[in-house]
């Protein structure tokens, strides 16, 4: 997404260039950059006033994931048992997602000042989670996972840490776009953890991209082999170490210029954005994942169902015992499960939102709001108010 963001605001200055008169004034100011573009999850979470806590979670096929914790608010002088919330990011994401804004409009902080133990997860392949018990990232049999294995491995393995770490029973369970993903994956496979989640909140959830219009997806459209050829068979959209400060900087002093193409990738409004915050969000995004997670999403949007990862028929035979990949029954799960969606969501379409509602036994709420994207869910201005409040009432009912 870097290399993209540079490439389009390169244009998008020599196109303004091509039509108005250098003025001195006009021409942008350096400002100075957020310090959490620079910081870690723990030290974003420390440098706006509340507790961190650190851990990390070895999955049963030896990933080791970071995890991260909230453990109070801000001003909680409560030291007692809380209920325990889990956040998993979406695709390219990291746990910084949750906390990228200020403390009032964050829903990592605005949990935690509610009364809520929140932790918030990695999953494998990303900034913080490059670890194996034996394999290395430099080895391409560390990057053969989907968002199969994070359903599969990787949210049973940190939920079940997380109830014996705290003493906790139950749950509840947040998922932005690939993080619902994952968990749909997770409680579908494994009726006996959907029985210790209290209560699943999808924000965006994608299933299916079959109408998904960003030009990430357009970009990598191509015939699994030809993306392999193009993109090799490891990590993809990692962060790059020297881009880092030239990124950020310019999206301090182009702030909204870096908005509208973060709004022309994702969808939705610039004016929901807080463009002051610009730099933090592409201080860490995009986090990483593997090629192989990048196919499996285009088979799902060729094939027009939510299917496990698609190996050709000779290897589904050996894996699934069938030559096709099998579809994931969602309709087993029986956890409450409340879903927001956006309208101009270039990842998760209203269109495949209607394939996916039908097929959730168990939905307590939906609101849809027609003017949000996919990255208003978190970065929203006015995510607060419309639905982490919501969220926050229904989880007391449940």
């Amino acid at each position: 997404m870097w290399c993209l963001l540079v490439l389009l605001c390169a244009h998008g200055i020599a196109f303004s260039a091509g039509f108005t008169t250098p003025n001195p004034d006009s021409r942008p100011h350096k400002k100075t950059r957020n310090p959490e573009c620079f910081m870690n999850v723990s030290e974003i979470i420390r440098y706006h006033g509340y507790p961190s806590e650190e851990y990390e979670v070895t999955t049963k096929d030896g990933y080791i994931l970071a995890v991260f914790r909230i453990p109070a608010g801000r001003n909680s002088r409560n030291t007692g048992q809380k209920p325990v919330v889990f956040l998993q990011h979406a695709l390219l994401a990291d746990a910084t997602h949750w906390i990228s804004n200020l403390p009032n409009n964050s829903l990592g902080f605005l949990l935690a000042d509610a009364g809520y133990d929140v932790w918030m997860g990695n999953s494998r392949g990303n900034t913080w989670s490059l670890k194996h018990k034996i394999l290395k990232p430099s080895q391409k049999e560390f990057w053969q996972f989907s968002f199969d294995e994070m359903g599969k491995y990787d949210i049973p393995a940190e939920l079940y840490f997380i109830m014996n770490k705290t003493g906790q029973k139950e749950v509840y369970y947040v998922g932005h776009s690939e993080g619902s993903t994952a968990g749909f994956i997770a409680f579908s496979t494994y009726p006996e953890l959907a029985q210790r989640v209290k209560m699943f909140s999808a924000l965006g959830p994608a299933t299916t991209c079959s109408y998904a219009t960003s030009i990430l997806i357009k970009i990598t459209s191509l015939p699994d082999p030809l993306l392999r050829l193009v993109f090799g068979c490891k990590g993809i959209a990692h962060q790059i170490g020297f881009l880092k400060g030239p990124v950020t900087q310019l999206c301090a002093s182009l702030d909204k210029l870096c908005g509208h193409i973060l709004c022309y990738i994702a969808g939705g409004d610039i004016k929901n954005l807080n463009t002051s915050r610009i730099d933090t969000y592409v201080g860490h995004s995009p986090a990483g994942t593997s090629v192989q997670n990048i196919i499996h999403w285009q088979q799902l949007r060729r094939a027009g169902r939510f299917q496990a990862y698609d190996y050709g028929s000779k290897e589904n035979m050996k894996k699934y015992n069938q030559s096709a990949p099998p579809a994931y029954p969602i309709e087993k799960i029986s956890t409450p499960i409340a879903v927001w969606s956006g309208g101009e969501d270039k990842f998760a379409d209203p269109k495949d939102m209607a394939k996916l509602l039908p097929r959730i036994s168990n939905l307590i709420y939906h609101e849809h709001f027609p003017s949000w994207g996919h990255l208003d869910f978190i970065w929203g201005l006015d995510a607060t108010e419309k639905m982490y409040l919501k969220m926050i009432e229904l989880m007391a009912k449940y």
